[in-house]
């Protein structure tokens, strides 16, 4: 009877074990499921805040809009992990840094995209994404 009770214990350990490893991997989504690779952007902004955080940083900017109004765009990096490799981390974009953003659109039309490079004040540029970098001739897109 006890051996029983130890091959279940044991089995239902594996198979949460093995649902805790599987399910992030359900979170994550594919670059074609919310990104437009036919709508490239490149913006400028302030920094508002960073989220350093896995499988994706994201990194908040404030775009003045053609009428002067603000939009808070979201941007999705790649993970912490890769981006300090890269040299770049959360206290290389504190709240107030002026950036330029390229990338690509999200298909909703929502105010996000996906980076793939930050440009800093000082002209230094991080490759913040896996996809190619967008075209230098990005067209700015409509404000909301």
């Amino acid at each position: 009877m006890l051996t029983v009770v130890k091959k279940s214990l044991v089995l239902s350990g594996a198979a949460g074990a093995l649902f805790s490893v599987a399910l992030p991997a359900v979170a994550h989504h594919a670059f074609s499921a919310e990104f437009d690779a036919q709508k490239p952007f490149e913006l400028k902004g302030t920094v508002t805040k960073g989220k350093w955080v896995n499988p994706h940083s994201w990194v908040y900017v404030d775009v003045k809009n053609a009428d002067g109004s603000i939009t808070n765009w979201g941007f999705e990096f790649g993970s912490p992990f890769a981006l300090k490799q890269k040299g770049l981390t959360k206290a290389t974009l504190p709240a107030g840094t002026e950036v330029t953003v390229k990338g690509y659109l999200a298909k909703d039309g929502q105010t996000f995209g996906y980076s793939t490079s930050i440009t800093l004040p000082d002209g230094k540029v991080f490759q913040t994404g896996g996809a190619q970098d967008a075209p230098s001739t990005a067209a700015r897109p409509a404000a909301n």
